[in-house]
């Protein structure tokens, strides 16, 4: 993924399953690439969602915020390809 990429709207259902995680307060692995295309890990809690832009985001604990298109996964749960 790069920067420059237009906005893919992620599954209706793995951004269900995001906004349960954010509201359970639950530490999970998320899996996500950086815009600069490296592949990076971390244990947080899901904060929020958020959009802006017309693009999506995630924002974590450990205060790091994610294009819900460069994740690839959370707590194991690939994100699926389609909306």
């Amino acid at each position: 993924m790069h920067p420059k990429q237009p906005y893919k709207p992620i599954s209706c259902d793995f951004y269900d399953e995001l906004e349960a995680f954010a509201t359970q307060q639950k530490i999970v692995l998320v899996e996500f690439e950086t815009p600069e295309g490296n592949m990076r890990h971390c244990e947080v809690r899901i904060v929020n969602l958020q959009t802006r832009n017309k693009e999506e985001f995630v924002q974590l604990d450990n205060g790091l915020e994610v294009r819900l298109d460069y994740i690839h996964s959370v707590d194991g749960t690939l994100m699926p390809d389609h909306c």
